[in-house]
């Protein structure tokens, strides 16, 4: 708790006994609202804990934080519900005695919700078999029947508690929970046949009409919809957004069976609800005699019918009264508003008693018939203390039952406090605090009390009255400071209270009491005939409420205040011998909405929950209380002499340790085991110098434990280190031994193998023969011709000699390829053209070999350069080539500039806008042309043909080209001749000529004397050389891409 002090600037302290202004309400509120704020729900007033009800899931509940706080020293860990359940279990455990927790607070301020908590802490953390597992979930599940039959929702709360509940949780010596026992107190059985605007009647009413299967309901004769009973309508709130009564069902269904009910049981239970549904719905009539009677019989027979009871005589019990003389009974009709009286008194008798019964049917699960000691925790859920527009009965036995609460509280604080005092010897010093004893005399005295006031107006022959007990109350206690009337109020508070009203001045505050009806709750009388008739029914249940030994006592019952007053005496003698523990809850807004503070609201709580008066009871002697080997363990850092270990007693070094510090007299006291400390901001000086010297130990512990780690790891980086290198010098060592043996049998391997080399593949010289060879294949890789005219081949040893051959072939066979692939197919068009061309005139004519390095086009002459007229005429044909040429006619052999046309079909000789001559491909029988260097060329035609011209005689300057597009068009190659010295062609039909071929040193042609047509070309000097080389290389490439080779 200590360490929390840090932050208390930001979260508020978790003590409110450490707050400095222990006096101040508005401390005490900003110190509340700081750990609100933070979902700090918890805080305590010393061993006290206050609870404020957040309105929302908080992650605090989880089974990993009740195993932290079990067994935990009760200021060692944040204030928690779980804290109080663990200390009165530990302490209960290893001092064997008996202990209660106390809750107590408003409606709405989560005590249902605490008592859960604490039950399913127990039931998580306490030693379990499989037989207390059984004990343990009916404790557990006896929760929501008892919520089913005894909550309600209220205005200012959808779950409200309608009745106080005290359960002791039995343990054996183990510490495990071995039976439980359940006592109730005042239910509020007049909710069964009223409700106020906005509240509903007790849970099980809605449960049963909405999770009810329909064969049940059917049974019971009711209906789904809440609205047509008047017991479930008044309040105008039958559906409510936060309680599902449909789940809620099916859990008290489950309950019933884990509880050990019987089939029987609930169905005797379920009949007693729909009964009270039934006679909320029993209407009555005024007959001609003023009279009461029932008109409609339909409810009167369920009723019948499901408590078992004669129908004429139930009926007769409802509408009239049984007044009993000396020696007869007579029957005396009653009225309307008798009848109405008579039907709500039995309703709220079988209900209040049903509810008796059924704790007692838990309590019989519960029993644990083991005879040896068992020590117990009790935990008592009852109502706060209540205030509202109009209190009435309720609300005063309510208040008194939280007034006896008080006193216990406070007297036992007190002696806890005076205990302590007297147990560490230090002096005692008197604490003044408002005794309230002089209150709960007011209301509980014999004979003088408001209760016995009440008492005896309620039994008085004589027509008594709401009023006459008022009048009663001033005459015996007007005197009282602490009551007040209209009649004896002063000028300034008369207005404040009504003529029905007195206000009793609580230690919690005024409180305005309207004493209407005030009579008649305390007598909550039954008519005797109606008595008689529950008596013998055949329900089971009421059969075990309603005795007939009641009928043979003439005695007047007991009043409810005094039977109040009785079970409140007994409670609290049962408190007083048991340890106790208080939960304080409370409520913080009215809206039901988390993160929302209502100070006044919280104020008037914090004021009637006497938190101010605790803390001011707790705060009278000493703040602060530890003992000393917890106190010098936290703080002994502070101290040098006590710091880092102290040998002596612990007494002695808290001595050393305070006065170190600088402590005062006057702000502490040593006890024989505590040291107490009187002021709270002694405490937050020490925790702040605590909080500054950790800082400082923890560097100084960092920068030794970081050291230390680093020195470690040093040393066992070294250590690896070193065994790292042993190990590697001895694998590398063993490595180099590996590696000079292998060395050694390889060298003498292939020493081996190269004295046997000629010899025939064996295991001698294999592995010679292989490394020869892949070596010769790995140089020979780096050596490889990188084109078709490198002829280099690396010289192969003699075992491979063969193998090269072959290697070689291949090597020139894929490069030929590859350039092959590489040619696109213009070029090969050109090769194909050339090789043509080789193939008629290599070694036969001259200017050949200039012709080869000079690539062939396509066409000389465009073919828009060709006269129009003669396209229109020949372009069907497909002009593919057209050159200038020199035509000598055969008449003189004069020469013409003509067009030489090479077509799809024929060859035309033009001569501007004229067909001179056509020659059909398949007319030319032969293509001469001489061996000199003179452009000469004759096409010879067959004598048929059309035209019945010569064989054509021309001159052009591209011959090559010319001659070979002209063969590979004809696809005349075959016929072309080169010839020498002379050649004989047709000049006409029937003539023919001589052209005689010679050289000179002027180029020049001429007809001679003798009519032979002359052809003079400049002579060659050489012919071959490179040229012949490039020309045979192209021929022979030429001929690997068509694959004739």
């Amino acid at each position: 708790m200590e360490g929390a002090l840090v932050a208390r600037d930001k979260v508020g302290v978790q003590d409110f006994v450490l707050l400095d202004s222990h006096t101040s309400e508005s401390a005490f509120l900003e110190n509340l609202r700081k750990r609100y704020r933070e979902d700090l729900i918890y805080t305590y007033i010393g061993t006290l804990l206050v609870s404020v009800n957040p309105y929302k899931q908080l992650d605090i509940y989880t089974v990993k934080l009740m195993e932290q706080y079990k067994g935990v020293n009760f200021f060692e860990l944040p204030p928690h519900i779980y804290a109080i359940a663990d200390n009165a279990y530990r302490v209960m455990c290893t001092e064997y005695n008996n202990h209660f927790i106390l809750i107590s607070g408003e409606s709405g301020a989560g005590k249902t919700e605490a008592s859960k908590k604490i039950l399913q802490y127990y039931a998580m953390t306490c030693p379990t078999t499989e037989q207390l597992q059984v004990v343990r979930d009916r404790l557990l599940l006896s929760n929501p029947v008892l919520e089913a039959f005894g909550n309600a929702k209220t205005l200012r709360n959808d779950n409200s508690s309608r009745f106080g509940k005290y359960m002791d949780i039995q343990f054996d010596f183990k510490g495990a929970p071995v039976g439980g026992h359940i006592l109730s107190y005042l239910i509020e059985k007049s909710r069964v046949v009223h409700q106020n605007p906005g509240e509903r009647n007790f849970h099980i009413f809605y449960q049963l009409l909405e999770g009810g299967e329909e064969d049940l309901l059917r049974g019971l004769g009711l209906e789904r919809d809440p609205q047509k009973y008047m017991y479930l309508v008044q309040g105008g709130c039958a559906k409510v957004a936060s309680i599902n009564d449909r789940s809620d069902w099916r859990t008290v269904r489950k309950a019933f069976a884990v509880i050990d009910f019987t089939e029987r049981d609930t169905e005797n239970l379920f009949a007693v609800i729909a009964s009270v549904l039934h006679l909320g719905n029993i209407q009555f009539e005024e007959d001609s005699k003023g009279h009461a009677i029932i008109t409609k019989g339909t409810q009167i027979k369920w009723i019948s019918k499901l408590l078992g009871v004669h129908l004429s005589i139930l009926q007769e019990a409802l509408t009239n009264k049984k007044i009993e003389a000396r020696f007869e009974e007579v029957l005396s009709p009653l009225d309307l508003d008798l009848a109405y009286y008579a039907r709500d008194a039995v309703s709220k008798a079988i209900y209040g008693r049903t509810f008796t019964w059924l704790v007692n049917k838990i309590n019989g699960s519960l029993a644990n018939k083991e005879l040896d000691k068992k020590t117990v925790i009790g935990l008592l859920d009852i109502y706060g203390f209540e205030v509202f527009e109009t209190n009435s009965f309720e609300q005063f036995c309510i208040n008194y039952c939280n007034e006896k609460l008080q006193q216990l509280l406070i007297e036992m604080t007190l002696k806890a406090e005076q205990e302590e005092y007297m147990l560490e010897g230090i002096e005692w010093e008197p604490i003044p605090y408002f005794n309230n004893k002089i209150i709960c005399d007011l209301v509980e005295e014999k004979h003088k009390g408001i209760i016995s006031i009440l008492d005896e107006e309620c039994l008085r022959p004589g027509e008594a009255t709401d009023l006459s007990f008022l009048e009663k109350l001033e005459e015996k206690v007007g005197h009282h400071a602490h009551i007040m009337t209209r009649k004896l109020a002063d000028q300034k508070n008369r207005k404040s209270i009504d003529w029905m009203d007195f206000r009793l001045l609580h230690y919690a505050g005024e409180v305005t009491y309207c004493t209407v009806g005030f009579l008649e709750k305390n007598n909550d009388l039954l008519y005797r005939n109606l008595k008689e008739v529950l008596c013998k029914s055949k329900n089971g249940i009421l059969r075990d409420c309603f005795h007939l030994s009641e009928l043979e006592n003439r005695r007047r019952p007991e009043t409810v205040a005094t039977q109040f007053k009785n079970s409140l005496a007994s409670l609290i003698e049962i408190l007083m011998s048991k340890e106790p523990s208080y939960v304080r809850c409370i409520k913080p807004n009215d809206d039901k909405e988390p993160d929302k503070f209502d100070d006044s609201l919280i104020e008037h709580q914090v004021k009637y929950l006497g938190l101010m008066e605790h803390l001011r009871v707790r705060r009278a002697g000493f703040a602060y209380r530890r003992k000393y080997e917890h106190f010098l363990e936290r703080y002994k850092s502070l101290c040098p002499e006590t710091w880092p270990h102290w040998w002596g007693s612990d007494a002695v070094g808290v001595e050393k340790l305070v006065k170190h510090i600088g402590y005062k007299p006057e702000e502490y006291k040593m006890g024989k085991t505590k040291i107490f400390i009187r002021f709270p901001r002694t405490l937050f000086a020490t925790e702040d110098a605590y909080e500054y010297r950790k800082h400082l130990l923890v560097s100084r512990i960092q920068a030794k434990y970081k050291g230390c780690l680093r020195r470690r790891e040093f040393q066992k980086m070294k250590k690896a280190a070193i065994k790292v290198e042993s190990y590697w010098r001895g694998a590398l060592a063993r490595k180099h031994a590996k590696k000079r043996m292998w060395a050694v049998q390889t060298v003498r391997k292939y020493i081996k193998g190269f004295i046997h080399r000629k010899d025939p593949v064996n295991p001698l010289n294999v592995d010679y023969v292989r490394l020869v060879r892949c070596t010769y294949l790995t140089k020979l890789r780096d050596r490889l011709p990188k084109n078709v005219l490198d002829k280099s081949w690396l010289d192969p040893p003699e075992i491979m000699k063969e193998t090269s051959e072959l290697l070689k072939k291949l090597c020139i066979r894929t490069l030929v390829r590859k350039y092959c692939r590489s040619i696109p197919a213009e070029k090969k068009a050109q090769l194909d053209q050339k090789v043509v061309t080789s193939a008629i005139f290599y070694r036969k004519k001259e200017g050949y070999n200039e012709s080869v390095k000079e690539p062939f086009v396509e066409t000389r002459i465009a073919e828009s350069e060709i006269h129009p007229k003669v396209l229109q005429m020949i372009r069907h044909e497909r002009i593919k080539y057209v050159d200038a040429v020199i035509k000598y006619d055969g008449k003189g052999f004069k020469p013409r500039n003509w067009l030489f046309v090479l077509t799809r079909i024929a060859a035309y000789l033009l001569e501007a806008a004229k067909i001179k001559q056509r020659i059909e491909y398949k007319a030319i029988t032969g293509i001469s042309t001489s061996n000199l260097k003179d452009g000469i060329v004759v096409i010879h035609v067959s004598e048929d043909t059309k035209d019945k011209q010569g064989d054509p005689v021309f001159q052009c300057e591209h011959l090559f080209e010319t001659v070979t597009k002209l063969c590979m068009m004809a696809k005349k190659e075959d016929v072309t001749a080169v010839v020498e010295g002379s050649l004989q062609f047709r000049i006409s039909p029937g003539k023919e000529g001589t052209m005689v071929f010679t050289s000179g040193k002027e180029s020049r042609v001429y007809k001679a004397p003798n009519g032979q047509l002359i052809v003079v070309s400049l002579s060659l000097v050489a012919v071959g050389g490179t040229g012949l080389c490039s020309i045979f290389t192209c021929r022979k490439w030429t001929k690997l891409l068509l694959g004739e080779d």
